[in-house]
Order: C-alpha cells, then structure tokens, then sequence
C-alpha cells in the first residue's frame, strides 16, 4: 500500500555527541568526523614517522612524475614524458656527470686517447731507430709521419687543457675532425710512401739531386709548424677555439702581441705548413701538391668566414690589425 509522503511525520536527525563532532577550526590532520577521541597536537608538533613518510612521498612523487619537453622547432605542443623514459632529458645530472664515460669531457675517454697516442709515438720512434740503424730502407719516413701526427694531436688536446680549460673536451684532441676527408688524406699520404718505398727504394723523385734538401727543408717545416700553432694556442688562451664562434664571449679578446704581432693567423700558418712538410719528408710528390691544394683552399675560406666575425667583434680594431700584420700564407691576405 502506497504510504502518502505528505501525511508522514517529519524525520527526526540522530543525535550525535558534540564530542565527535570536530570543530571546523580543527587540524587539517584530524578528520570532520572520528570515532576516536580528538588530540590535541599544535601545528607545529612532527613525528618522526610522519616526516619520514612525507619526505620518501616526495621522493618518490618527484621521481615519477612526467616533466614538459618542448621541441627544438620551438613551435610544437608541449610533449608529456615520463621523467626515466629514453626521450627525456635528465634533469638531474650532477655537476660532474660532464666527465663520466660516454660524455664530451668523459675522463675515461681522455685517458684512453692519451695513452693510445703515447704508444704510437713510442713505436714510431722505435721503429725509426730500428729501420736506420739495422736497414738502408727509406720506410723510416712513415713511422716519423705517424709519430708527427700522433704528437700533433696530443698537443692539441694538451694546449686546450692547459690554456683554455673550461672548453677542452675529447674532440679537442681533433682525431675526427673534418671527417672523413681528414683521414683520408693521411691514409693516401701513407699508402703513397708505402708503396714507393716498396716498390722503387732507390729511385730519386726530387729534381736536380735537391732529395736532402727538400728532406731537410720538411723536418725544419714540421718543427716550426708545430711550434707556430702550440705556440699561438698557449697565447690565446680563451680566445681561441677549435671552432669559429659565431658569438663574442666576455673573455675573447684580440690579441696582437707575442706570435700575433707577425701574424695574423699563427695556428693556421702553423699546420699549413706542417702539413707540407709532413709530405716532403715523406717524399711524396703526389700528395705534396694535393695537401698544398686542399689545404690553400681550406685555409682561405676559413679565414674569411673567421673575420667576416672577428670585424663585427672588434670594429675597426681588428680592421686596423688586419691591414698591418698578414697571415704568412701564400695569397692569403
């Protein structure tokens, strides 16, 4: 039977104790309403327990918790990841993480390039030794060329820690740099005195008997070069960088005095012609001519792009310095 709502007496609410009624002033930390007597604890009271809670919470919470990627085209949506997902950027990489393994200033790489280029330069000179005083075989120029190179790049790395700390990094050891073009170069370089010396070891490619001189004329260019371009390295110092920067940092300076006060462009005056002389010693003519053409036509579109820079820098100090000291490379101004 249908029971008339209207007629039915009013509903009466329960009572309940005061006592478990909290106050609406009451801790944030003690419910509205509890079966449990209320304590009285003043905000500032913490346990133990509780603070521990929190803090592995937040831990936990903040390690979790996606983070925002932009894309480097600037205009994209923003892009949720988690925050140990490949595509995330460690946003709490420690200060020196810089020179863990695997890291442009990874020390376990450093130490290994180190170490690979002073055995190569131990075996070179001990294969030169050995080849000069036990045979009459010219084969002795393609140690000397690698133990050349391998001192060349260790000085490159060595010069940049010492006198440019904060920028040096493995590539300052330049063994990939220009790649592969670089490598090839010196592997036709090698192969070129291999075989000849294998296959014609008596044969004169020098004119009119100059074979000493020009061997001569080489180690002195191997020497010097390397001097001129370590030497203007040491110089610099911050103001030097293997690459071309394209923005003035507060510590570039133009620096006109020591080896830069006859030339304009020492490190590159220096492995122009360290690289010649590398080929004279070798005693290839072939590569002779090809390093002098590759090198020319780098050199020359370096320099302009470098001052194009430089002038925008420096202004009319550079102009100025430009007009009175030159690069010492042949039709280089």
């Amino acid at each position: 039977m249908p029971v008339n709502e209207s007629n039915s007496p009013p509903l009466t609410p329960l009572a309940v104790p005061t006592a478990l009624i909290a106050s609406p002033s009451s801790s944030p930390r003690t419910p509205f309403f509890s079966l449990l007597p209320t304590l009285a604890e003043s905000p500032d009271d913490e346990k133990p327990w509780a603070t521990k809670h929190r803090r592995r919470r937040s831990l936990v919470v903040g390690a979790l918790s996606p983070i925002t990627i932009r894309s480097s085209a600037g205009n994209a949506d923003d892009v949720l990841l988690p925050r140990h997902s490949p595509g995330a950027p460690n946003t709490q990489m420690k200060p020196d993480q810089v020179y863990f393994p695997g890291q442009p200033k990874s020390l376990e790489g450093i130490a290994i390039r180190s170490f690979c280029l002073g055995i190569t330069l131990a075996l070179s000179a001990a294969a030169i030794t050995s080849i000069l005083f036990l045979t009459a075989s010219p084969l002795w120029r393609l140690p000397f060329f690698i133990g050349a190179l391998s001192a060349f790049h260790f000085l490159e790395f060595w010069t940049t820690a010492k006198y440019n700390t904060s920028v040096a990094r493995i590539d300052s050891f330049l063994l990939t740099a220009n790649w592969p073009a670089y490598a090839i170069a010196h592997m036709a370089a090698s192969f070129e005195c291999l075989l000849t010396k294998l296959l014609f070891p008596r044969r004169a490619w020098a004119p009119f008997y100059s074979g000493h001189i020009l061997l001569l004329l080489g180690f002195i260019l191997v020497v010097v070069g390397q001097a001129a371009r370590s030497l203007a390295m040491a110089q610099a110092g911050p103001s030097f960088n293997h690459t071309i920067q394209r923005k003035k940092k507060d510590d570039h300076d133009l620096v006109t005095t020591g080896v830069y006060s006859f030339l304009r462009h020492p490190a590159y005056f220096g492995f122009f012609y360290w690289g010649i002389g590398t080929q004279l010693v070798l005693g290839n003519p072939i590569c002779f001519v090809g390093y002098v053409i590759v090198l020319w036509r780098f050199f020359t579109s370096r320099v302009k792009s470098e001052e194009s820079d430089l002038v925008r820098f420096f202004g009319d100090d550079y102009t100025d310095y430009k007009k009175r000291v030159g690069t010492g490379i042949p039709f280089i101004r």
